[in-house]
């Protein structure tokens, strides 16, 4: 049973490359259906990793957290809201933009944390963090000279993808060198890797998801986690239950009004930005609820992850 469960844990948090691994397969091998493969991976992994924010942050443990902190949990998220409406309506290719660059943070944000649960070595801990942070630093600008202001030609990917490799490859070499460390280097190379794809797929939103599909993954198995830590014997079915009942609910409803995008009506299209306040407020919460210098968090959250 143990040996099971580290392996799950091992599959969906640690190294969950097989993830992107199937969804290229099936985009470069069937690539008339990649609109449905969009589609069920928003579905069945993307939505469902956002809806997780709500069961999560509104659980009873955190009533107090918020009552106390009702600037960071109420105010600002108001804020965000007015926001992302505004600038989706007004500004939106500025707006898009500061989406996608608050969409890598908290990715990065993450793949960084979750090196953090399964090291204890400082030095080892800054090291991660500096190269997560280098990396994907480097891919959010390889996508932004790709596809908002496109400079990066196609004949230049080959030597950019060389560069890349060998870069990932030295940085993971001197890694398990320096710090004497093969465990830990599993989720080092997710949180390097997690936003590759941007430098060889063609349409940013596979680029994105592609390897995105790692991180929801890690979140879906976390929340879950803490989730099922914080019920009790009798009540922990049931808790598991309405957990999952509400992100399935919350998913569907996302992922079809994620659908109206495409309409070719103005105002139908414009009700995808509504999954994209939901990923907004997703982005923002999970910076408070996952603090770990908050001493709430660490006994409500981290607790139950180590």
């Amino acid at each position: 049973m143990n040996i099971k469960k580290l392996n799950l844990e091992f599959n969906l948090v640690k190294f969950p490359v097989i993830f992107p691994i199937i969804y290229g397969f099936v985009l470069y091998t069937l690539p008339q259906f990649e609109t449905i493969l969009i589609f069920v991976t928003i579905l069945l992994l993307a939505e469902t990793h956002f809806g997780a924010t709500w069961p999560f942050f509104l659980n009873k443990s955190n009533s107090s957290l918020i009552k106390k902190n009702k600037i960071y949990f109420i105010s600002i998220p108001i804020v965000i809201i007015i926001f992302s409406i505004l600038g989706f309506l007004y500004i939106k290719p500025t707006f898009l933009l500061i989406f996608f660059a608050a969409n890598m943070y908290h990715v990065t944000r993450q793949s960084f944390g979750i090196c953090k649960l399964y090291s204890s070595k400082i030095n080892e801990i800054n090291f991660q963090e500096i190269f997560i942070y280098i990396f994907n630093f480097l891919f959010f600008l390889v996508g932004f000279f790709r596809f908002y202001f496109p400079i990066i030609e196609t004949q230049h990917l080959i030597s950019l993808n060389i560069f890349i490799l060998l870069f990932i490859l030295l940085t993971v070499v001197f890694f398990i060198y320096k710090f004497k460390s093969t465990e830990n280097v599993y989720t080092f190379i997710t949180g390097l890797i997690i936003f590759y794809p941007i430098c060889f797929v063609g349409n940013p939103v596979h680029s994105i998801i592609m390897g995105v599909t790692m991180h929801y993954t890690q979140y879906l198995y976390l929340t879950h986690k803490v989730y099922k830590g914080r019920s009790s014997n009798d009540t922990a079915q049931r808790s598991i239950i309405n957990y999952l009942g509400m992100i399935i609910f919350y998913s569907i409803i996302m992922s079809l009004l994620s659908l109206f995008g495409k309409s070719s009506s103005e105002i139908f299209s414009q009700l995808i930005i509504i999954p994209i306040i939901g990923q907004m407020l997703h982005f923002y919460l999970d910076s408070q609820l996952w603090k770990f210098s908050n001493p709430h968090n660490r006994e409500n959250v981290l607790a139950y992850l180590k």
